[in-house]
């Protein structure tokens, strides 16, 4: 240590320091709640501010004809173990549940209408176009084109960030259109040739040059998965899990952890605007949208925002909102493009379906686009076994619309049309007869998403935007337009947000 070295800090001392410190975070969906209650916990004041009338984002809860279930995300991706870990601090390891076997369907194919979504492929990328439930789907000039792939010279095998065009130059429009487009939409509401294969598929390009052919790299890439985690190949989506009461008790966990850390959570409290001054930051409060949310107001905040003083703010809300607030103090966020923000609604059917009991189509089913109007439909139920428990013999049934490029077909629609389209569409995609005459109800969610961290041009975005906002003294951001969607990539760029600011609070 040199002699101008400022002395360790004590722990005492750091911590009667935090305890000094006062830290506003805009948004009380998980990116929010995880990094609020990471900055509390060094025994920071932390205040959230949220908006709507409750808090979780796009984590929340439904309820129709008195059973409970998840309105928005039902699962998180196991990779990394960011989210698991999370869970495990919180007390929830219990509750942690697997989905039940069975896979999901794929409707709307060609001549086929649906078939079982075929097992060993990434993305929906075959191994073996010839495998019996992939030929089922693309037909055998599919498979003959597919196969083709194996026959190209080696010469031809580059480096293509496009999965749609890699997919389409390698094994033709089959594959693309009836295999890989279902997924990407269902699962990452984007298109194959908006996917960026290094995000979406890290390994594939390398094990393509190494191999010599896609399907090649695939049986590769399943091989190496299957030593690595002792488990044989699975349909897409699967490595995922839940939680039994709705992932929606992770929102109920963290408002907790907050509580007994002294932090104050405030619903009904929306963010207009930042405001920096020479003492520290200020929160403006616009005047909620509605009477439930006024109310809330009245009774969550003890003193006026408006007189309050914040060493530090971190956003995590929305991006056009985070935009909005980020902009008078980080110039250069101008500059970097927003990504694309599909608009998302879910349509919860609680079905009286004597038909729906033997799963007709496994947990879900998948649509080649173009073919129906939803994108995707999850039959929550036959998914998850603790739901089934308490529902009394009903059926649980989302359905989803909306993608990139594409408004949901529910968005013109009133609730009670959004209920008989959804309802229409379950039939279908089901291959069972439904009628109004069997619901017993409807919950309707509208989410913004954020831009897959999959999304061509993506990577380069969220880095440009998280650069010039740590630019900024005392300010910080999170949220899925800077991680990218999905728990998985949430939660670790929260923590990992909180800790910079923390840092920078306690020692400069």
């Amino acid at each position: 240590m040199t002699d101008d070295a400022p002395a360790p800090e004590s722990a005492p001392e750091l911590a009667a320091r935090a305890a000094q410190l006062r830290v506003a975070v805009v948004g009380a969906g998980i990116a929010g709640l995880v990094a609020a209650a990471d900055i509390a916990a060094l025994g920071m004041h932390v205040t959230v501010f949220e908006a709507d009338a409750v808090p979780g984002g796009v984590v929340r809860r439904g309820e129709v004809a008195g059973i409970s279930f998840d309105a928005g995300a039902e699962s998180f991706a196991t990779r990394g173990g960011h989210v698991r870990a999370l869970i495990d601090d919180l007390g929830l390891a219990d509750r942690v549940v697997d989905a039940a076997p069975g896979g999901a369907w794929l409707a709307g194919i060609p001549a086929v209408d649906a078939a079982p979504l075929p097992v060993g492929g990434i993305l929906g990328i075959p191994a073996n176009p010839f495998a019996d439930d992939v030929r089922r789907i693309i037909g055998w000039a599919g498979a003959w084109r597919a196969y083709l792939d194996r026959l190209r010279p080696p010469l031809t095998v580059g480096h293509e960030r496009s999965l749609g065009a890699l997919v389409r130059s390698r094994m033709g429009r089959r594959v693309l259109d009836r295999l890989v487009a279902p997924v990407t939409t269902g699962v990452h509401s984007s298109h194959p040739d908006d996917i960026d294969t290094d995000a979406a598929a890290p390994g594939l390009n390398a094990a393509l040059t190494r191999t010599g052919s896609l399907s090649g790299a695939v049986a590769d890439l399943l091989a190496e998965r299957a030593a690595q985690t002792g488990t044989a190949a699975t349909r897409p989506g699967a490595a995922v899990q839940g939680l039994a009461g709705g992932m929606a008790t992770l929102v109920d966990a963290l408002i907790d952890r907050l509580g007994m850390l002294g932090a104050e959570v405030r619903t009904g409290t929306p963010a207009e605007s930042l405001e920096r001054g020479d003492e520290g930051w200020t929160v403006a409060v616009a005047a909620p949208q509605d009477a439930d949310a006024a109310e809330l107001e009245v009774d969550a905040v003890a003193s006026d925002p408006a007189d309050e003083i914040f060493d530090a703010v971190l956003v995590a809300a929305d991006e056009a909102t985070a935009r909005h607030l980020l902009a008078p103090h980080v110039s250069a966020l101008d500059a970097i493009p927003a990504g694309p923000s599909p608009r998302i609604e879910i349509v919860t059917l609680v079905l009286d379906a004597p038909a729906l009991d033997a799963a007709p189509r496994g947990s879900g089913v998948l649509t080649v686009p173009g073919s129906h109007t939803a994108k995707a439909l999850t039959h929550s139920t036959a998914k998850w076994p603790w739901l089934a428990e308490t529902t009394g013999g009903s059926h649980v049934v989302r359905v989803s619309f909306g993608a990139q490029g594409e408004d949901p077909a529910t968005a013109v629609l009133d609730d009670d049309g959004a209920a008989r389209l959804a309802v229409q569409e379950a039939s279908a995609l089901l291959g069972v007869p439904l009628d109004e005459s069997m619901l017993r109800g409807a919950h309707r969610s509208r989410f913004t998403q954020s831009q897959p961290a999959t999304s061509l041009g993506a990577a380069e975005r969220r880095a440009a935007a998280g650069r010039v906002i740590a630019g900024v003294p005392g300010l910080a951001a999170t949220g899925a337009w800077l991680s990218g969607t999905g728990l998985a990539q949430v939660v670790p760029h929260a923590r990992a947000e909180a800790e910079r600011l923390r840092h920078a609070l306690l020692w400069g």
